[in-house]
């Protein structure tokens, strides 16, 4: 789906802006963000010069995200936000939202342009119309994202899912699971790893059911490329089996699986549309345990689905108590038009959601601190990213978020580093690190 303006427009847009500047920011998902990252290679490619979201640009390209009505609120107020500094910029709306209601997106003021999910990879060629050709950029200026600061990239391996949750809208606007193949995977890894980047994550929005297998896929990666770190975004219980599992000996690929939960209660999975029972969750922790030493296993969460009762509630908090989560992402449900959870009875209220959030992220914050503290006085390998107030903060490969002080230039270096006492640092906690640093 694309819609747009009037082409008088695109043609003050010509005239306005002769250094073609493009913002990028993204809403939502690692897929989406991923997406986002692709953009920004492709921008770059075709002479576009890329610029913080903070910054005045002749093109600002938000990459939506629908998955509550959260996402939807977030979308247009960042919308609404920058036009209102920056009114002369073009506004191009893409992804998930601008596929479910493109109408919605081109009534808010500055919008110019609506680009939707299917049509994001065509969103270079839909601007051709709209703004001049680029300058060539010489081979001196093509440097990837390296002017970003990034030090872990998101390579897209899939799109899509063929699961029915209940609740769920995204395959009304990402469509039916399909793959990135192998081939052009390992291409974009190496390329990655030759832009300098130490950790690839792979994303989409049901890896686990990539079709030649995910676990050849990643003997493919660990064979074939140089990658440091490899980090899954997200998989589902049951796409884990010892073949996989195994795979964790190379020592490259993270202590670190996302594995989706929703409810810790029977009766909410079933309503949910989910395929599991808590003791099938369980008995995959405990196996995914068993072949990882220290890993961190990180959730999401929902509170408040239809028909949730206080004792389901209840349930499904001590069945994330007894699990021992190192990060639980809590979120209360959220009605999305169109799928079966909408039409479903037992609503419950909003301040009963919120009341519910705040008891299940309490245990969220409990649980990750207890996590942390497993490490304290082990020395753990960190990727540092970058600063904020004063202080380097990086993650290790189980995904604890590190700082340190430090007078050296650390940004996307892998040192080891010894994990000395506590901070608080936010919901994950926060470690303080004494690096080994030895300059090359």
């Amino acid at each position: 789906m694309i819609s747009d303006r009037a082409d008088s427009e695109g043609e003050d847009h010509q005239r306005s802006f002769p250094d073609l500047t493009v913002a990028l920011q993204t809403v939502g998902c690692k897929l989406n963000q991923a997406e986002t990252e692709l953009l920004a290679h492709q921008f770059l490619q075709a002479g576009y010069r890329l610029v913080d979201p903070d910054s005045a640009a002749a093109v600002y390209v938000l990459n939506t995200c629908t998955v509550t009505h959260v996402a939807d609120h977030k979308c247009r107020h960042l919308l609404r936000s920058y036009h209102h500094r920056y009114p002369q910029a073009l506004l191009v709306a893409t992804g998930c939202y601008a596929e479910r209601a493109p109408e919605e997106l081109s009534r808010i003021e500055g919008v110019g342009l609506v680009v939707g999910q299917k049509d994001k990879a065509r969103l270079i060629e839909v601007l051709s119309s709209w703004l001049p050709h680029p300058r060539t950029l010489s081979a001196l200026e093509d440097q990837g994202l390296a002017s970003l600061g990034r030090t872990r990239t998101l390579v897209k391996i899939q799109e899509g899912c063929n699961r029915s949750c209940t609740y769920c809208i995204v395959p009304q606007v990402r469509g039916r699971a399909r793959d990135v193949t192998e081939n052009e995977v390992v291409g974009q890894v190496k390329a990655r790893v030759e832009q300098g980047y130490q950790e690839v994550v792979l994303t989409g929005t049901q890896i686990g059911a990539y079709g030649r297998g995910l676990a050849r896929l990643l003997k493919r990666l660990l064979d074939e490329t140089g990658v440091k770190r490899l980090r899954l975004s997200s998989l589902e219980p049951e796409d884990l089996s010892p073949d996989l599992l195994q795979l964790w000996e190379s020592g490259r690929i993270c202590r670190h699986l996302h594995l989706p939960l929703q409810s810790g209660c029977d009766s909410v999975l079933r309503r949910m549309g989910r395929h599991y029972t808590t003791e099938e969750y369980r008995q995959k922790v405990n196996l995914a345990r068993e072949f990882i030493p220290d890993l961190a296993i990180t959730t999401d969460v929902m509170v408040g689905f239809p028909g949730e009762t206080e004792e389901e509630f209840q349930e499904s908090y001590e069945f994330c108590r007894q699990v021992g989560f190192a990060r639980i992402h809590v979120f209360p449900f959220s009605e999305r038009p169109g799928t079966p959870a909408a039409k479903l009875s037992g609503k419950v209220t909003g301040l009963e959601k919120r009341r519910r959030k705040e008891e299940m992220l309490k245990l969220a914050r409990l649980s990750a601190r207890e996590f942390c503290r497993r490490f304290l006085g082990r020395k753990l390998e960190v990727l540092w990213e970058g600063q904020k107030n004063g202080l380097w903060f990086g993650y290790t490969d189980n995904y604890l978020k590190v700082f340190t002080q430090s007078h050296h230039e650390l940004r996307n270096l892998l040192l080891s580093t010894r994990l000395t006492r506590e901070l608080n640092q936010g919901p994950a906690g926060g470690l303080v690190g004494e690096v080994e640093f030895h300059p090359s």
